[in-house]
């Protein structure tokens, strides 16, 4: 490609030789120059806009900052509010806790000076000789949602451990392991004996408490009333079911406070001492069955 240069200090025309590869060169320039002009100019509108005294780069400065301010409220507000809500449930499971703790401790004996729900624990040590930084939003909400997740396995675990304790408790009210007479004394025990009406070698299915008549009788153990009527040979006789096939049975009694279907509790008045059916005298006949096979109810009178 061939350029000529006139000019009127030249006497004639001056001829330039441009080959291909220059031309492109010169082209490319011409193009890419306008690129790096805008470029500046975006820079210093963008960078520098705020320091430039002129009204409109200012205002559009301004409408930008409150656009972006706007927005960046807008995100704090939802993640506040999001954070609000996720707060309330840890709270609610927290008063959960204190209130199932509450329980537990009643349930097992341990006194509040021991066990004290209502109090902070107490926490410290040394400061840590790494260096420490804020946490960011994202890693706050990781925390939040770990702790919420927490909170409902710890709620769950205790709601069941608090199961398992009141069933251990009611089978201990069930087991027939109070005393159903307060005064008395064995007049015959468990085992084999020489029937007082026979002379024969027979086994005696209970214990016998020597005691007057019209003496209290009070239930040995929480259960139902299955039976209460007279019986042969038992006389006047009360049946209670503690559950898992255990029964006690009181036996002789001269009065009877029960019925059928009644839900007593242990210790409670359930007859009066008598000498009614096969008996020599006032007493109390008190038998102990396991599915319907007779036990010594001293084990249970007397455990461990």
């Amino acid at each position: 490609m061939n350029v000529i240069l006139v000019s009127g200090k030249l006497a004639k025309g001056k001829t330039v030789a441009l080959s291909h590869p220059q031309v492109m060169a010169m082209m490319a320039a011409l193009l890419v120059f306008p690129l790096l002009l805008a470029m500046v100019f975006t820079y210093l509108l963008l960078f520098h806009a705020a320091d430039i005294p002129h009204p409109y780069l200012q205002s559009l400065v301004l409408s930008a900052q409150r656009t972006e301010g706007a927005k960046n409220e807008v995100y704090l507000r939802e993640n506040l509010n999001a954070m609000a809500v996720k707060l309330g449930q840890m709270q609610a499971h927290v008063l959960r806790l204190d209130s199932l703790g509450e329980r537990l401790a009643k349930l097992t004996g341990i006194g509040k000076q021991e066990f004290n729900f209502g109090k902070q624990p107490g926490q410290g040590g040394a400061e840590s000789s790494m260096p420490s930084r804020d946490l960011s939003m994202k890693e706050f909400n990781q925390q939040l949602d770990r702790l919420m997740k927490d909170l409902e396995n710890r709620s769950d675990q205790l709601g069941l451990m608090e199961a398992m304790v009141a069933q251990q408790q009611a089978k201990k009210v069930a087991l027939p392991t109070s005393r159903p007479v307060s005064v008395g004394w064995y007049s015959s025990n468990f085992g084999y004996r020489i029937d007082p009406f026979t002379g024969k070698r027979a086994l005696h299915e209970g214990v016998d408490f020597m005691a007057d008549v019209g003496t209290p009788i009070f239930a040995a153990g929480g259960g139902i009333v299955v039976y209460s009527d007279s019986y042969a040979g038992y006389g006047n006789m009360i049946e209670i079911d503690h559950g898992n096939g255990l029964i006690s049975r009181y036996a002789h009694t001269s009065k009877i406070f029960t019925k059928v279907g009644d839900v007593v509790m242990k210790g409670q008045k359930i007859g009066l001492v008598g000498t009614t059916g096969r008996s020599t005298g006032p007493h109390l006949h008190f038998e102990v069955r396991f599915h319907g096979a007779p036990q010594n109810p001293e084990h249970y009178l007397h455990p461990g």
